[in-house]
């Protein structure tokens, strides 16, 4: 088996386990790209909310985009974010946010060493979310994503 790439603005609402792809896109190296690589022989949908073509001439486009994030964020079985050294990625951090609140979700995360908002990061997690450990790369990111998936129940 291997893995099922749902790409923003198709819908995902399959049975089986997935993973969002949390993190920066705008003005960001194309790293969802090295994790889907990565994890490509799993049997998981991989919710990418980046898009080879994104509508920028279209006034509804980011609305459409913002709401397909809002629902495959709540809809996936587990959520990993990276946060890229280009940018602060404000949303991604407010989505990491709202994810702390949800225990029973998978989390993974992972920022860059260059990341200017690594410490914060860290620091917030091990208040809201102790057994989430920060990684400093993809590798590291999608190999938590492996454990995870090799202990699930079938």
């Amino acid at each position: 088996m291997t893995a099922t790439v749902i790409e923003a603005p198709d819908e995902y609402a399959g049975p089986g386990p997935s993973l969002f792809l949390a993190g920066g896109i705008t003005g960001t190296v194309d790293w969802q790209a090295d994790v889907i690589a990565r994890l490509a022989d799993l049997p998981l949908a991989l919710l990418n909310p980046r898009r080879r073509n994104f509508p920028i001439d279209d006034p509804s486009a980011a609305a459409g985009q913002i709401a397909w994030e809002y629902r495959h964020l709540r809809r996936a079985t587990a959520v990993l974010f990276w946060f890229p050294p280009e940018t602060l990625c404000p949303i991604a951090l407010f989505e990491l946010g709202g994810r702390t609140l949800v225990p029973d979700q998978p989390l993974f995360v992972g920022t860059h060493p260059g990341y200017g908002r690594r410490l914060d990061v860290v620091i917030q997690l091990k208040l809201a979310r102790p057994e989430v450990e920060v990684v400093a790369d993809t590798a590291a990111l999608a190999g938590e994503v492996r454990d995870w998936f090799a202990r699930r129940p079938s």
